[in-house]
């Protein structure tokens, strides 16, 4: 996912900088807001962007010569929404470049707009359709199934948003053939790590709603839960 410095051409980079900053602005004002309203959540926002910047940190090579690695941004999006992700985004592609090499700065709106916009909004719109889903499914197994399609798509939705960067970058010789071949790179590697990251992110999610269920149901993420009646309203203390 990470596009290096330098790799694409200077007007792609402003076109993809000029979409993310207002994004990324608005997220900067849902952080202040989420954490004025939920003092509490801090810790769990912290957890989200740790989770975030050390399974993209993972770089992984590929058969196909190239490397690949998890994103991290399923979590925090079902969390806090994807707005604050890419507030989150922004800092973990900060470090990842003047730190560790990853991507680059030249290249920071492009990769905010995958891993910090699209794959986030991804998750959240599959988990929010998850949360409407009526039935008298077992709620704390069912809204783990919905945390997983939510991590598993939004990794690979952000890998899709990569191709297509780099196609409209180089459409060589067409974009439709330059999409096949970066899709192709990708999908080898990306579908198992998107199953093991959405897997993981489970973990993590269902170990937070067993520590934490009262910030979880204060942030709206366990309506599925309360629906089914399976939680009870946190009760409040004198």
């Amino acid at each position: 996912m990470h596009i290096y410095e330098g790799f694409l051409p200077w007007q792609w980079c402003v076109f993809w900088y000029a979409l993310a900053i207002p994004v990324v602005v608005y997220g900067i004002i849902r952080i202040k807001k989420v954490t004025d309203e939920h003092p509490e959540s801090k810790p769990i926002l912290a957890v989200s962007g740790a989770f975030m910047f050390v399974l993209s940190s993972l770089k992984l090579p590929s058969v196909t010569g190239s490397c690949s690695h998890p994103t991290g941004n399923g979590l925090g999006a079902v969390l806090f929404g994807p707005a604050v992700v890419s507030a989150l985004c922004v800092i973990v592609l900060l470090f990842q470049a003047l730190l560790l090499g990853h991507g680059g700065l030249t290249t920071l709106g492009a990769n905010t707009f995958s891993m910090g916009i699209i794959g986030p909004l991804a998750a959240w719109l599959i988990y929010k359709g998850w949360q409407k889903v009526e039935g008298s499914q077992e709620a704390g197994g069912f809204i783990l199934v919905g945390i997983f399609f939510a991590a598993f798509f939004a990794d690979l939705l952000t890998y899709v948003t990569t191709a297509i960067q780099l196609s409209l970058a180089f459409p060589i010789p067409t974009f439709e053939s330059a999409m096949l071949k970066f899709m192709g790179i990708y999908a080898v590697t990306q579908l198992p790590l998107a199953i093991a990251e959405g897997i993981l992110t489970v973990v993590i999610f269902d170990y937070i709603m067993k520590l934490r269920p009262d910030v979880l149901d204060k942030l709206g993420v366990l309506e599925l839960v309360k629906k089914v009646g399976k939680i009870e309203e946190p009760k409040e203390t004198v």
